[in-house]
């Protein structure tokens, strides 16, 4: 069963009304600028309620204001009964159209049993229009409160979970991040106390319209306030964009041994780890630059594997030596986000950062990657 979101149902709402405009707010908004095409169907954001929690339906109760010109002139010619018959007759149609679109046994839309409520309103908001006013209820799968993904936290040795909706400390007029706060249980935090290279963090306005961190790529980045908690083997998840070259999303190092998830000279998304003599690399070979992407990198044993998915590209690459010093670990140094210690900063933005101190298995990487894509809609 496809999922309908209020987004989802809006959209259907505009595309079937093509009489004139649309607007979605509220009754004082109407004409405000008297530049408004007649008629015009205005929709009240609706309250809606989960009957059964856990059965993923939602009722809405929708609002539905339709609104024509009567002029005085008007008014002479043709009476307001027959301009009120008018306007129900194009409202009529457009939620019969709305209905004919969730026909589709696939997506469950529908009316609910009740009656529609219709009211009549003549000499209403700044133009003196006749408004019919439609009241229904209509129920959606959502999924609302249905437990059906799973979650960073439903799998053992989660280290790190850094979301850019959650947990983060930043001054309110200048977006500027001094802090973010580890969501893993851990308090693996990173924080930022210098101004000049604090990261910006914005609200809306990411991928899928998400909380991001914006990072300049001039010196911005957050590191732990302790050292990383990563030993031997590990997998890493980002969801970043970035916008430049040579920049990292997640870094580590530690004399010559390191840590890499972000992009190369050449744009394109690499990983490596380094046990400060041998050094296990990937890239995906083609540029990556300005793509909204989930990026993952597992190290087990002496290989590793990362995989990359954007819009239009899944990509996964591996590279193995077999005099990597396995027993090498992690963990003797602080870890950052947005650059690589002081160096090859990110000019870009980050959603979210996991890491655990394992090597998950195939089966768990796609469900914390399904968890991701459910949450920014990377991919179809």
């Amino acid at each position: 069963m496809a999922i309908t979101r209020l987004t989802d149902i809006i959209t259907v709402f505009d595309s079937k009304w093509t009489y004139g405009d649309v607007k979605f707010g509220y009754d004082g908004e109407v004409n405000q600028d008297h530049d408004t095409q007649y008629p015009l169907m205005l929709v009240n954001p609706p309250e809606s309620i989960m009957p059964v929690v856990y059965d993923g339906r939602e009722e809405y109760s929708f609002e539905i204001n339709f609104y024509n010109l009567y002029s005085q002139a008007a008014q002479s010619v043709v009476t307001l009964q027959k301009r009120w018959d008018n306007l129900q007759d194009l409202s009529n149609e457009w939620l019969d159209m709305v209905l004919k679109n969730y026909q589709d046994v696939t997506v469950e839309a529908y009316l609910n049993d009740e009656s529609i409520e219709i009211e009549r309103i003549k000499d209403t908001q700044n133009d003196k229009l006749v408004q019919i006013k439609l009241v229904f209820t209509m129920s959606a799968f959502t999924k609302c409160f249905r437990p059906v993904s799973n979650y960073p936290t439903d799998f053992a040795d989660l280290v790190v979970w850094l979301r850019a909706d959650s947990g983060v400390t930043f001054d309110i007029p200048t977006k500027k991040v001094s802090a973010w706060a580890d969501g893993s249980g851990n308090s693996n935090n990173v924080a930022q106390a210098t101004k000049a290279n604090q990261p910006l963090r914005n609200g809306y306005g990411g991928q899928n319209d998400k909380s991001y961190f914006s990072f300049d790529g001039n010196g911005d980045y957050v590191v732990s306030d302790s050292n990383s908690p990563i030993t031997t083997d590990f997998t890493i998840f980002e969801v970043s964009k970035m916008n430049e070259i040579t920049g990292n999303v997640f870094g580590w190092r530690a004399g010559s041994a390191s840590i890499q998830v972000g992009i190369n000279a050449d744009g394109s998304f690499s990983t490596k780890v380094s046990d400060g003599t041998n050094a296990l690399l990937t890239s995906t070979d083609i540029s990556n630059l300005g793509e909204n992407h989930i990026g993952i990198l597992k190290k087990n044993n002496k290989r590793i594997d990362s995989e990359y998915y954007d819009l239009t590209n899944t990509i996964t690459k591996t590279d193995s030596d077999g005099s990597f010093d396995n027993a090498f670990s992690f963990n003797t140094a602080q870890f950052t986000i947005g650059s690589f210690a002081t160096s090859e900063y990110l000019a870009g933005q980050v959603q979210e950062v996991i890491v655990y101190n394992r090597a998950l298995s195939s089966n768990e990487i796609a469900d914390v990657r399904g968890y991701l894509n459910l949450k920014y809609k990377i991919y179809q």
